[in-house]
């Protein structure tokens, strides 16, 4: 992630770019014990423009939807985005705002480097999440190739991004199995309905 300098004309470099979601790139470890170990992937055909065009989409920082920066609501408003071989990008100019001046600090001085993301699947359909285990070393090793995605919710700013592979990618999964008693606003029930199919897939059989 950086923050795009100012251009002829502008007063100030406002503008952050870089990418929400990146494809075929393993998440660090949704969890891992001595036996086990899960991680995630994004497939390029789970995530299109047309998906992300009826989405009303927050860019907020940490999950926290009432640290707004940004919001594209049905592919219009202030946060952009794009969808390439690479994965979904985005641009936004922050606010001038108490949280866009926070934002911006922590961006430049690289205290936060990486975003992470929500979104709904259907974790029980093949169609949906293709899941495979090896065991390696005596170490059961799960894959969830996420194939569709039925809705993105928003994209946030995150100190410690689940895919650290890339400089703006993550979803923080794990600290959502870990809350099962943190209660959730009333306008999060399509994030409600996927933290509790996470959980499920948690505490399936891994073989």
């Amino acid at each position: 992630m950086r923050i795009r300098e100012a251009g002829e004309g502008e007063v100030s470099g406002r503008t952050i770019t870089g990418y929400a979601i990146l494809f075929n790139a393993p998440s660090a470890p949704l969890w891992s014990d001595d036996d086990s170990e899960a991680r995630e992937i994004i497939a390029p055909e789970a995530i299109t423009k047309e998906l992300l065009d009826g989405c009303d989409i927050k860019f907020t920082m940490y999950h926290d939807r009432q640290l707004i920066l940004g919001r594209s609501n049905k592919g219009s408003g202030t946060l952009e985005y794009f969808v390439d071989e690479k994965g979904v990008g985005f641009n936004l100019e922050l606010p001038k705002s108490p949280n866009g001046d926070e934002a911006l600090e922590l961006v430049s001085r690289g205290d936060i480097s990486g975003c992470s993301f929500a979104f709904s699947t259907r974790y029980w359909d093949r169609d949906f999440v293709e899941r495979t285990v090896k065991v390696i070393n005596g170490s059961t090793q799960i894959t969830y190739m996420v194939k569709a995605v039925t809705g993105v919710y928003d994209f946030t700013l995150a100190a410690d991004p689940a895919y650290p592979d890339t400089s703006v990618e993550a979803r923080e999964f794990t600290d959502g199995l870990r809350e099962e008693e943190s209660p959730l606003q009333p306008d999060n029930e399509r994030m409600r309905k996927q933290l509790s199919e996470m959980r499920h897939a948690a505490a399936r059989k891994l073989i």
